[in-house]
Order: C-alpha cells, then sequence, then structure tokens
C-alpha cells in the first residue's frame, strides 16, 4: 500500500451531495486514505452544495472526493462552478462510485481528475488522491510565488503559506 509522502500531510474531503444516502463506498475510502496518512474530513450523506464549498475553505483540503450511488453524480458541475466563484477552482475533485459510461464526459469537462468506478483498488485510489494532493499543492505554491496576495483572506498580510516538505507553517496566537 502506498502511503502520503506530503508534508503536511494531504487533506482530504470526503462527501456525498445531494439526496443519495448510500454512504458505505465512502466511509471505506475514507479509511483507506486515513490510513495511508492522509488527512480526511469526512461528511455524512445529504450534504447541500454551499455547505461543501464552506467545508473545503475552511479545511483548506487538497482533494475533494464525491461518492455517488444515485445520480448525484450530475450536480458536480455545480459544485465544481460553486469553488471556483469562492476561488477554489484549484481543489482537486474525484468522483467514486457508479457512474454511467455516457454521464462521465459531464463530468471530466467540468473539471473531474477521475472517476473511480467499482472494482477500483485501494492502491489505485491512494495512488490517484496522492498525484492530484500533490499536483494542486504545486500549483498552489506556483501561484503563491508570483502573486503572494492570493494566500488565503483575512490572513496577517505578512503571512503566507507555503505547502511542501521542507517547510514549516508559522504559529499564531497562544498554542
Amino acid at each position: 500500500m502506498m502511503t502520503n509522502t506530503l508534508s503536511p500531510p494531504a487533506r482530504v474531503l470526503v462527501t456525498k451531495i445531494g439526496l443519495d444516502g448510500h454512504d458505505r463506498g465512502s466511509r471505506i475510502v475514507a479509511a483507506y486514505l486515513r490510513d495511508a496518512g492522509m488527512e480526511v474530513i469526512y461528511t455524512p450523506p445529504w450534504q447541500s452544495i454551499p455547505a461543501v464549498v464552506k467545508l473545503a475553505l475552511e479545511e483548506d483540503v487538497d482533494v475533494i472526493g464525491v461518492s455517488s450511488l444515485a445520480t448525484d453524480h450530475l450536480i458536480v458541475p455545480k459544485l465544481m462552478d460553486a469553488l471556483r466563484a469562492a476561488g477554489l477552482g484549484h481543489i482537486g475533485m474525484v468522483v467514486g462510485g457508479i457512474v454511467p459510461e455516457d454521464e462521465r464526459p459531464l463530468l471530466i469537462t467540468a473539471g473531474v481528475s477521475a472517476i473511480l468506478g467499482p472494482g477500483t483498488s485501494r492502491d489505485e485510489i491512494i495512488a490517484h488522491v496522492a498525484a492530484l494532493a500533490a499536483k494542486v499543492r504545486a500549483m498552489k505554491n506556483a501561484e503563491l510565488e508570483h502573486d503572494p496576495a492570493k494566500a488565503r483572506p483575512g490572513l496577517d498580510p505578512g503571512w503566507r503559506p507555503v505547502f511542501g516538505e521542507d517547510h514549516a507553517q508559522p504559529k499564531t496566537g497562544a498554542g
């Protein structure tokens, strides 16, 4: 089994949007990612798009994994639009579950990196999410190198996040 190689660890939000309440698969995948050393933020089923966007911002995630057993993957393009509108278009997106072949192009066109269906191995899931998280971190670092003003709003202007193996985050406040 592969393990997370990012420091700090990759942050992955595993969620279910819409009315699909079948969460066994998402719980298993969340455990795979956690056991591989990633920080996993898991939500219960029936999340709204605004709630997922808010949580992605608050948790500063690298990747969002949406699980779909019904047709809720069809609202993922709206989630992608909402993330871009919130300035979070850099977050990687994967969809897991049952997605009919004729609906896959809609997701890929919207910006979904991969559709991981039934039969995808644990190692494949971990490898794809880890690679996507590393790509997202590299893009964020490159963007911040060119424009430090794009650091997260509300932070001290002198504070600039740097993601990677050799960079420690400055501590703020008591603690």
